[in-house]
């Protein structure tokens, strides 16, 4: 583990002119649930929280807007993850970052100091660093994180005007045919799921849809290498919706390998919610996190507009191993 000392995780909320003048313990029990009152007045007590950098008799105290509320989050043990990234380039400007398939971007839920953000703060000293590109956390490949403000400015606006080019390798169950096969439709909730963050894709033409609620999205995809059973695609994106490359690929007959939502089964991903995976299953699913990796970046320097940078991630070794026969989860 890379990590060595954690940070503080802190939660900060601006008191606003509709919560202003009720008791702090009040407002706790009514806008964070998830704790009981009682909870919350033993965490008063035990000195988690500040209120405009004060500690002393909190719980009676009547707050007022724009008062700051500061809550010092308990230590808790986050899961273990991969943090073996590693670095492909480095200016002034931008920091471009190969982040390994168990490592999240953000913190969030159970995640803070084993994520790429906290990873970057400690150990590459960048404290207002960027995540432009936020992969999920399976997914492996390339992450741009601009250093400061105007570069950051600069990178998003390439992604939103879909500037830059963008590829993935992918491995997928079955034998990939197509040398080329490009994919245009949409996305949607996939309401036949027990997943709510679940999305399908759609090859209805678009003027014989009903179009509320739904994303148009474009893939390419271009096989690179099967050995009869999974393949070796490249994926590259015309537009950037949420789960589609994943989405797309299920949706036309070849999920990815190693993926709990989109993958060969269906409840994968509530038994991995629910640590009730068995050995059968990871047999199944051939890896142990999907089997998708951002390969592939191309954008503007953002001090040098007209240069033209590209950045290459290689294909991880796990990859090229199940290619060859490997069996069981690696």
């Amino acid at each position: 583990m890379r990590v060595k000392k954690d940070m503080e995780r802190t939660i900060k909320v601006q008191i606003s002119d509709a919560d202003s003048g009720d008791e702090l313990l009040d407002f706790l029990s009514r806008r964070f649930t998830y704790r009981s009152r009682d909870e919350w007045l033993c965490q008063l007590d035990e000195g988690r929280f500040l209120l405009n950098n004060e500690t002393e008799k909190l719980p009676g105290k009547t707050i007022e807007k724009g008062d700051l509320l500061v809550y010092l989050v308990p230590h808790f043990e986050e899961p273990p993850v991969d943090t073996n990234f590693s670095i492909l380039y480095e200016d002034d400007d931008l920091l471009v970052v190969d982040k390994p398939g168990n490592l999240p971007c953000h913190p969030g839920g159970r995640y803070f100091n084993h994520t790429l953000w906290a990873l970057l703060k400690k150990e590459c000293k960048l404290e207002n660093a960027s995540l432009i590109n936020r992969l999920d956390r399976e997914t492996s490949g390339i992450v741009l994180v601009a250093k400061n403000k105007k570069a950051a400015r600069y990178c998003n606006e390439q992604f939103a005007e879909r500037k830059v080019e963008k590829r993935y390798m992918v491995l997928v169950e079955g034998d990939f045919c197509h040398s080329e096969l490009s994919c245009e439709g949409f996305l949607a909730v996939d309401q036949q799921s027990v997943i709510r963050k679940k999305m399908r894709f759609f090859s209805t033409p678009w003027n014989e849809i009903d179009r509320e609620n739904v994303l148009r999205c474009s893939t390419l995809f271009r096989g690179f290498r099967s050995n009869g059973e999974i393949s070796l695609v490249e994926a590259l994106p015309v537009t950037g919706r949420y789960h589609q490359i994943r989405a797309t690929l299920r949706s036309i007959g070849y999920p990815v390998v190693g993926d709990k939502i989109y993958g060969v089964n269906d409840n994968f991903f509530l038994l991995f919610t629910e640590d009730r995976l068995s050995k059968a299953d990871f047999a199944l699913l051939r890896l142990d996190r999907q089997a998708l990796h951002a390969s592939y970046l191309r954008l503007s320097h953002p001090s040098r507009i007209d240069d033209k940078i590209e950045f290459f991630a290689p294909l991880p070794v796990v990859f090229q191993e199940l290619l060859e026969g490997s069996e069981g989860v690696v």
